[in-house]
């Protein structure tokens, strides 16, 4: 499972003309899910995004995490993640999980941010969607649970 997580001011997710999901300051994550991926992936990526230290402390130091700022999540799924580029110059999606592999697993990773007490909205599974955000550095994290130490 892959993650871009982006700190933000706020951001939020429209899908046919309508707003679907929001946050305000806090993470944005695009979320990529990959054909082997289980619930521990998502575990895995939890656990990391919720204490990484990306937030500014009153020193201005990057030494807080999402939790400690009060900070509000949204979660857009992205397949495009899981791009090979390797060959040629058209991408090569075929290691991104299908459909009935991919949504649970969305739904799931959600559902846990919000069962360990921070809130998070969510885009809408498979639409085509515009993300408005007001990014804030930029700070831009790739996360890959295949490589985060597992409990």
């Amino acid at each position: 499972m892959i993650a871009i997580v982006e700190r933000v001011h706020r951001a939020e997710v429209s899908a046919d003309g309508k707003s679907v999901g929001r946050c305000g300051y806090g993470l944005l994550i695009a979320l990529g899910v990959d054909r082997e991926d289980t619930e521990a992936d998502a575990r895995t990526l939890i656990d990391k995004i919720l204490k990484l230290r990306i937030f500014r402390d009153g020193e201005g130091k990057l030494n807080l995490s999402v939790r400690d700022v009060g900070g509000e999540i949204l979660v857009i799924s992205n397949f495009t993640l899981l791009a090979n580029c390797y060959r040629g110059t058209r991408p090569d999606y075929s290691h991104a999980a299908p459909r009935e592999i991919s949504e649970p697993l969305y739904k799931f990773f959600i559902d846990e941010v919000n069962a360990r007490g921070i809130h998070a909205e969510h885009g809408q599974f498979g639409a085509r969607m515009t993300v408005d955000m007001q990014m804030d550095g930029p700070v831009i994290i790739p996360l890959d649970s295949h490589n985060l130490p597992r409990k």
